[in-house]
């Protein structure tokens, strides 16, 4: 099949590149700096001779986006809404305009669309969506208001003749170089991998190969589309996350952080705390409801995998 990906030079559209490629797709990169083959020149806003890679595809997976992993002030906010909503919008319209339009759209969406919360799970159905959470800080609430216009830009697209899947992704955990999973083992070795302000925020994730695997799935399934979690059935506090992962490891102490620590060492790597604060206790409700099995379901073994796989020759 031919398969596009819009925005696809970082972490998630590097995983599924290289997992598509090896199964014998042809996949073609969307970016504003090509540099290898199959990757082809867009600029996320307007049309362009870009289009024709979408008229004539199977499958396209739009992960456009700015990075989160900055820190969240007014220009960097604004700069995430634009870029996700001007993508998403300008996908709708190649697949609009394409006489042999993909037979589906998948949408990169977050999982931070859901609320603030401790006391049950989110999925598709029962899920609460944020925005409106007490005793969290205000900026939160637009991190939720970018989700909500990223799925709306998908939504509003006129495409008929495509199925549309947004897909609120946990985070992707793989052991490639610059990833979530490589920073969070960084700190676990380093001795800093305990609990965040207590560690009972919950943190909602997937490995990397259940990732890929359930974007084939979803692909595959005609029945599916609208919201879609991506992650792993079992989310877990923070507290508990990291302790796996230093015993994957080996690293018998993690040192504690308070929030003012944390707002300190988010600080210095050029992050935000909502990354590491908010409680994303998200559930793959539609997933396992459509029989989608996963092979990394918990934490330990999904750790173990992929402390194996640093350790090892890279992403063997």
């Amino acid at each position: 099949m031919k398969i596009v990906i819009p925005g696809g030079t970082g972490q998630v559209g590097t995983i599924l590149n290289r997992a598509l490629t090896a199964a014998g797709h042809d996949v073609v990169v969307l970016t504003r700096r090509p540099a290898r083959d199959r990757e082809v020149r867009w600029d996320g806003e307007t049309l362009g001779p870009w289009a024709e890679e979408i008229d004539g595809a199977d499958i396209v997976i739009n992960l456009a986006g700015r990075s989160v992993n900055c820190r969240y002030t007014a220009a960097n906010l604004r700069a995430m809404m634009d870029s996700r909503v001007r993508s998403a919008r300008v996908v709708g319209e190649a697949i609009a305009a394409a006489v042999r339009p993909p037979r589906v759209w998948l949408q990169m969406s977050t999982a931070t669309v859901y609320s603030h919360r401790f006391d049950a799970p989110n999925d598709e159905a029962t899920g609460v969506l944020g925005g409106t959470e007490v005793d969290v800080p205000g900026y939160w609430a637009y991190s939720v208001e970018i989700a909500k216009a990223w799925e709306r830009a998908q939504e509003r697209a006129e495409t008929p003749y495509t199925r549309k899947v947004a897909m609120r992704a946990a985070m992707v955990m793989s052991p490639d170089r610059g990833g979530v999973f490589d920073v969070l083992l960084r700190l676990a070795r380093l001795g800093l991998g305990g609990p965040v302000a207590g560690g009972a925020q919950y943190v909602s994730w997937i490995h990397d190969r259940d990732f890929v695997r359930a974007v084939e799935f979803v692909a595959d399934r005609d029945d599916l589309a609208g919201p879609v979690n991506f992650a792993a059935p079992v989310p877990v506090p923070q507290r508990t996350f990291m302790r796996v992962l230093r015993t994957a490891w080996g690293v018998p102490v993690g040192l504690p952080a308070t929030r003012w620590m944390a707002e300190l060492g988010a600080f210095a790597l050029r992050s935000d705390t909502e990354l590491l604060l908010k409680s994303r206790r998200v559930v793959p409700g539609r997933l396992l409801e459509a029989g989608f099995a996963f092979d990394y379901a918990q934490w330990p073994e999904a750790a173990d995998d992929l402390v194996r796989r640093v350790r090892g020759p890279r992403n063997r």
